[in-house]
């Protein structure tokens, strides 16, 4: 059983002995309001994406850019880039984020959407190549200890995570500064080019998608502060992890917002496709001969493996099923999406031929060898996948065909810029 699944059953366990009171916290915003609440002095700047005025809200947003840019610099090509979670299987996307720039064609990405590691990994590929360092030592060099501090066993009962996540909000903290900030709001407010990351409000039971852009544009040191926990809430894995409070602000009364990783909701995501539907009906223009380029930073199969006949082994193994299947339904809904829009797809997932040791979460070793196994996949073209798993043949025979190279057309030297 992989260490994170364990963790999660530990909790399973733990909440069924548990009689001790909560942690203090404000009140979460009442029922049936949080799309109306807004983020103290940052408002506007994220999106209720499940609710009509989190769509329109984005819309507006499309429109108030087109109306700034011009319709002409929002004509011609572009490429998205969608960046799923996986933990340290981020280290699969950050190679062939890398490898790809090695080979000479790798796009800039008009949109970048990212979940938990994806999340991590997001920022970075949205202002290209010049930060390809920064994802190379954080998924080659990066140790446990620089991601969380353990709490021990009693802070399953007692506290909000079993780990302390202070060393990955320094890790973020290193390399998102006031510089980066500006970096992000000059592509953002210039070239019309989005940057969004996923998180889950889990009072409301939501997905909450967050413009990383517009947050930058601010410019404040509290708009610095809420895009490092922005990135940081989107990783933090529910249990495990402590989650992220947000102030919020509704009717002049002050509430607070608690978030976890967005893979809760969502492993991956593009966009919503009512925002395209209602961004079409009010002639908000897009660009023409769009590709999208989805990450996937896990294996489509979730590899066999005898379960010891025990409570916690079949818990943990039971979640990692589920989340597995949750990607793979991500993956469909988005590549129908993309089919209605007419927006190319390609996929690139963990083959079944990468199989390093892995002993424990955020395992050194195993982020280099995977690193390199995405890299050197890259480099010389990735054979992205032009259709989910399972849409004409199983999915034992899609991966087979992936890894063996079968799926090569339009590789990575035909890709539109």
């Amino acid at each position: 059983m992989r260490p994170i699944y364990r963790l999660i059953s530990v909790l399973v366990l733990a909440l069924l002995v548990s009689a001790c009171g909560a942690l203090q916290r404000k009140n979460a915003v009442p029922e049936n309001q949080h799309a109306q609440a807004q983020i103290e002095a940052s408002p506007g700047v994220r999106y209720m994406i499940a609710s009509p005025e989190g769509v329109a809200a984005m819309v507006n947003d499309l429109r108030e850019s087109q109306q700034r840019l011009g319709v002409k610099r929002l004509k011609g090509t572009g490429n998205y880039l969608s960046i799923s979670g996986g933990g340290d299987n981020g280290a699969f996307g950050a190679g062939l984020l890398v490898g790809w720039t090695a080979r000479g064609d790798r796009p800039d990405f008009v949109l970048v959407t990212g979940v938990s590691t994806g999340a991590l990994i997001a920022p970075f590929a949205y202002l290209g190549k010049d930060y390809d360092h920064v994802l190379t030592h954080v998924y080659t060099e990066v140790t446990p200890e620089m991601i969380f501090r353990k709490r021990g066993l009693l802070a399953a009962m007692t506290e909000d995570g079993i780990a302390d996540t202070t060393p990955l909000y320094e890790l973020i903290s290193k390399y998102i500064d006031a510089d980066f900030m500006k970096k992000v709001a000059d592509v953002y407010q210039n070239q019309g080019r989005w940057l969004l990351v996923g998180t889950t409000n889990v009072d409301a039971g939501v997905p909450v998608v967050w413009n990383m852009g517009k947050i930058a544009s601010i410019g404040t040191p509290e708009a610095l502060n809420l895009f490092r926990r922005v990135m940081l809430a989107s990783a933090s894995i529910p249990g495990a992890f402590p989650p992220v409070m947000f102030d919020a602000v509704l009717n002049g009364e002050s509430f607070h917002e608690m978030h976890v990783d967005g893979g809760a909701s969502m492993q991956v995501f593009l966009y919503p496709s009512a925002a395209a539907t209602k961004a079409k009906e009010e002639h908000v223009v897009r660009r023409k001969d769009l590709q999208a380029y989805i990450i996937r930073n896990s294996r489509l199969d979730n590899g066999w493996q005898q379960i010891e006949r025990k409570t916690m082994s079949i818990v943990g193994r039971s979640i990692s099923q589920l989340i597995q299947a949750q990607g793979i339904g991500d993956i469909y809904r988005i590549y129908q999406t993309t089919q209605r829009d007419k927006v190319g797809f390609n996929l690139a997932f963990i083959g079944p031929d990468f199989n390093a040791p892995h002993k424990e979460e955020f395992d050194t070793e195993y982020m280099r060898a995977l690193y390199k196994y995405a890299y050197d996949r890259a480099v010389v073209g990735y054979p992205w996948s032009k259709q989910p798993p399972g849409l004409v043949h199983t999915i034992d025979e899609d991966v087979r065909a992936t890894s063996n190279g079968a799926s090569k057309p339009g590789g990575a030297s035909n890709q539109t810029r």
